[in-house]
């Protein structure tokens, strides 16, 4: 459920922001871009920032 609630976000921004952009590539290779950017934004910076904040339950 956290990397649900992290996830969300993070490809919301990246589908609005990098929309314009990428509108005219194939449905594939614009997910072939966001998809790595996504995870990366997940490991080292939305995922270690939700499990310090919800550890205490995420223990429990």
């Amino acid at each position: 459920m956290l990397t649900v609630c992290g996830i969300y976000p993070v490809i919301t921004v990246l589908a609005l922001a990098t929309g314009p952009l990428l509108r005219s590539l194939p449905v594939p290779l614009r997910l072939a871009i966001l998809i790595p950017v996504a995870v990366a934004a997940m490991v080292w910076l939305v995922m270690p920032r939700l499990t310090r904040r919800f550890g205490a339950w995420l223990v429990r």
